[in-house]
């Protein structure tokens, strides 16, 4: 995380994150097949306590979907700034897709568990996948505009 915070991820190489870890090359690829997927599983793994977050709100029952949605913001709000410098590298990185991709595909997921969790017999059919599609990339847009200006605060 610390070299991913220093430079973008399509910059940082195996060699240097062995070096950090005090491991060898081969080990990490043992593991990972480059910089960029260890770092996408550990953003990942970091959001994965807001879908607990937000399982446990909607079994609770006591949360409008308004709620749900203002606290699943605040959730992924609070992920982007324990992580800011390395977001802030990865999303204006014009080599470096992936950390934007995996979070459009977090978010779409999240939004298809959230429609699918919402579904009404009154509303007309609509292809969900297209609607996730949609807040997903507008959720990514919203941060990496967010990253890109320092005027924004959560």
């Amino acid at each position: 995380m610390d070299l991913a915070s220093q430079l973008p991820i399509s910059q940082v190489t195996v060699a240097g994150v062995a070096e950090r870890a005090k491991v060898t090359r081969a080990t990490f690829y043992n593991h990972y097949d480059s910089p960029l997927e260890l770092l996408i599983q550990v953003l990942l793994a970091d959001l994965e306590p807001a879908h607990l977050h937000q399982e446990e709100r909607r079994s609770d029952g006591g949360f409008s979907a308004a709620e749900m949605l203002r606290l699943s913001i605040v959730d992924v709000a609070d992920h982007i700034e324990r992580f800011k410098a390395v977001y802030r590298q990865a999303v204006h990185d014009p080599a470096d897709g992936g950390v934007y991709e995996a979070l459009v595909q977090h978010f779409t997921a999240g939004a298809m568990a959230f429609i699918a969790q919402c579904i009404h017999p009154d509303l007309p059919a609509a292809n969900h996948h297209v609607i996730g599609q949609f807040v997903a990339h507008g959720m990514a847009g919203a941060i990496k505009a967010w990253l890109g200006d320092n005027s924004v605060t959560k």
